[in-house]
């Protein structure tokens, strides 16, 4: 299994030889493909040649491509991530409401759940006891926007009572890039699988290509979150990015087991698809972290 997270940045040249990615900057250098998980192009002044995209692709390695400010910005994702992506993306069409809607109930109440655990380690016990009352207000669909309601006193605890999540400051730039870290992996998850990110549970927006992702990476958010609180960056600059990095080094306990968080997010995704495809509840969810 691979296990490496590989940030190239500055300028240089990538290419593919016998199985290692080559990076030639003012010396070489190589690593086995093999061992890379994530690749994170980390500069627009990197080139890259074909046959190692395709090789990456192949191995099914997580590519991320970030702007000029260092920002992750897309990604590189294969056409058909399965031998039966039509079957696949047939039986997406065909998911039924009431089970999308109990799926998306019980990820809500997780996410405000894992939240909670957030407040109560760093010890904001008042605000961890108002979200376990959300909990069990929670309805079908979260229709009484319970979310909404518990990542006001979350955030607002964590962060100060001025905090907001459209501020710009460096905390919601840091929460916004591992967010985009999260939603990149969930992207190749769910592609890899053979079905498609722009049909969700819940999220909707016809201009938004990653509803499923969107839908699904919601409760792993507070591993982002706790990175963040702990972090409290002044600046989100070159540093902070690769200290951010570090995500996709966390390890949390789902099936009973100490996994890589990227491992745990392959196991739980798998579990919402069969859940959706079985029209029956079987989610694994991850449990500490």
């Amino acid at each position: 299994m691979s296990w490496r997270t590989v940030c190239i940045n500055g300028i240089a040249k990538l290419d593919l030889k016998f199985g290692y990615l080559v990076v030639r900057k003012e010396n070489i250098s190589k690593i086995a493909l093999n061992e890379i998980a994530v690749l994170v192009i980390d500069s627009t002044a990197i080139s890259l040649t074909t046959a190692l995209l395709n090789e990456l692709i192949k191995r099914k390695v997580k590519v991320i491509f970030c702007d000029s400010f260092h920002n992750p910005f897309s990604e590189l994702a294969p056409m058909y991530g399965s031998h039966d992506s039509s079957l696949k993306i047939k039986k997406q069409m065909l998911w039924k409401d009431e089970m999308k809607a109990q799926i998306w109930t019980r990820i809500i109440k997780e996410k405000i759940y894992k939240q909670m655990y957030n407040l109560i380690i760093f010890d904001y016990k008042k605000e961890a006891k108002l979200l376990e009352k959300y909990i069990s207000e929670i309805k079908l669909n979260d229709e009484t926007n319970r979310e909404g309601h518990a990542a006001k006193v979350y955030f607002n605890a964590l962060f100060g009572m001025k905090f907001t999540r459209d501020s710009d400051n460096s905390i919601n730039a840091a929460l916004n890039y591992g967010y985009s870290l999260l939603l990149s992996t969930f992207n190749k998850e769910i592609s890899s699988n053979g079905y498609i990110t722009q049909i969700g549970l819940f999220h909707d927006n016809r201009f938004n290509y990653f509803n499923l992702s969107c839908d699904l990476m919601e409760i792993f958010r507070p591993i982002v979150d706790k990175m963040v609180y702990e972090l409290q960056p002044k600046v989100f600059e070159k540093e902070e990015k690769i200290c951010m990095l570090e995500l996709f080094n966390k390890k949390v306990m789902i099936e009973n087991k100490e996994q890589f968080l990227m491992s745990a997010i392959n196991v739980y995704v798998k579990s919402v698809l069969d859940s959706l495809n079985e029209n029956n509840m079987l989610l694994e969810i991850y449990d500490e972290f």
